[in-house]
């Protein structure tokens, strides 16, 4: 590596894997600064976003996490994280390579699957306020702040009087913001929009990731159902991440005008925030927002009708276009991925080996974000860990000597 040009080196490197670019660090010294170099993790990410290259699919089994590359589906890698095994790890979210994890409310972490670094977040408390016996549910959200250039874990805590209560009409609520920058926590005081107060009000059986925020404009959203009686329309919710306010994102006319008991969902397609309209599990109208915020930019940019191949058509969520663009991924009901060709309609199941039979997918790109290190109390745990395994070792090996002086006896001489 000495005699080629680290210019040529940089443009090599951008152009791998961050899992590869992990084992080469060891090449060499310049090697080794080069990849931890923050603004060579940028170009990285970069380049990754702008070609699609290196596109991993996340999925979460019962107890497990498993990464596949898309260009390769030969076999899927278990995901180890520093998370607690054996439990239901929860994701709330992917961007630019990170995950959010969640054991529970006090328990979240950011993980890069690439480099397998975490941050884990400092536990922040959830104050029962007056009134409250008791926790209700739970919103999160994970998304990159590019006006701050920061990344930031949104938790949003409903208060009920007790189990039973689920038809109050004055939950009180705590919404919290993690800087991954600033380490800490801050709390958002006041919620004014009438509406958004129906998101924790009123909030029932929402469809599967309704409680996980989707990334989209510098935004995190999530869909309010109607509920008859309660709340009239569906509602998009939005929370800005620079600005840390709620607001409401307006529905394409045609669907705002039309059958108010359609089920709707929302996704991210292509950088967009897309809508998903299912008609009675016969068909999914799929819209895309192609400019934030701009309501007359909503585009039906296609409709999938029910599979024959499936009992249910509950739940579908797009993930990816394929690199032509003539195909998008589509997640269906948690237990299968299809590719569906936009032009003919036709659907071809995406195989994995070794997948398991029920899973979540996330789309992850391959980054180095959070670097190669890993975070100082990550570092200081894992040292800590490997310290007390070797005092053990040492105790155990002294226990066994021991054991085999007195297990031979000896002779007393008088």
């Amino acid at each position: 590596m000495a005699t080629i040009p680290m210019d040529i080196v940089n443009d090599i490197f951008l152009r791998l894997p961050a899992k590869t670019l992990v084992r080469c660090r060891t090449l060499s010294k310049p090697c080794y600064h080069l990849i931890n170099d923050p603004d060579f993790i940028e170009s990285h990410l970069h380049r990754v976003i702008q070609t699609g290259d290196h596109l991993m699919i996340l999925l979460r089994g019962a107890l497990r996490l498993y990464t596949v590359d898309l260009d390769s589906l030969d076999s899927v890698s278990d995901v180890e994280h520093p998370m607690k095994r054996g439990g239901p790890t929860e994701v709330f979210g992917s961007s630019n390579g990170l995950i959010g994890l969640s054991n529970s409310p006090t328990d979240l972490a950011v993980f890069n699957p690439s480099t397998r670094q975490i941050h884990r977040l400092p536990p922040s408390s959830i104050d029962l306020p007056d009134g409250s016996s008791t926790r209700g549910y739970v919103f999160y959200g994970f998304g990159y702040d590019s006006v701050s250039d920061d990344y930031k874990v949104v938790r949003m805590v409903q208060f009920k009087i007790d189990s039973d209560d689920e038809l109050g009409c004055s939950f009180p609520y705590e919404v919290k913001v993690f800087s991954l920058k600033k380490n800490s926590w801050k709390r958002v005081e006041s919620v004014s929009t009438s509406s958004i107060r129906l998101l924790f009000y009123f909030y029932y059986h929402l469809l599967y990731r309704r409680g996980y925020g989707v990334l989209a404009g510098n935004s995190l959203h999530w869909v309010l159902p109607r509920r008859p009686g309660l709340i009239a329309f569906n509602l998009i919710v939005r929370f800005d991440l620079a600005l840390e306010e709620f607001g409401i994102v307006r529905f394409p006319e045609a669907v705002a005008n039309g059958n108010v008991d359609i089920q709707m969902d929302i996704a991210v397609l292509d950088g967009c925030l897309c809508l998903m309209c299912n008609y009675d599990q016969d068909y999914v109208d799929v819209w895309m927002m192609k400019e934030y915020n701009v309501r007359s930019s909503w585009t039906k940019v296609f409709t999938v009708q029910k599979p024959k191949s499936v009992k249910s058509f509950a739940y579908m969520r797009p993930l990816v276009y394929s690199k032509d663009k003539d195909k998008v991924l589509l997640e269906l009901n948690n237990t299968k991925l299809v590719w569906f060709d936009i032009e003919s309609k036709k659907m071809s199941t995406l195989r994995i080996k070794d997948c398991p039979s029920s899973f979540s997918a996330e789309l992850v790109v391959s980054s180095l974000v959070l670097g190669c290190k890993g975070d100082l109390e990550n570092i200081k745990y894992r040292k800590e860990q490997e310290a007390k395994e070797a005092r053990e070792a040492k105790m155990m090996q002294n226990t066994k000597r021991r054991d085999d002086f007195l297990s031979k006896g000896f002779k007393l001489v008088l």
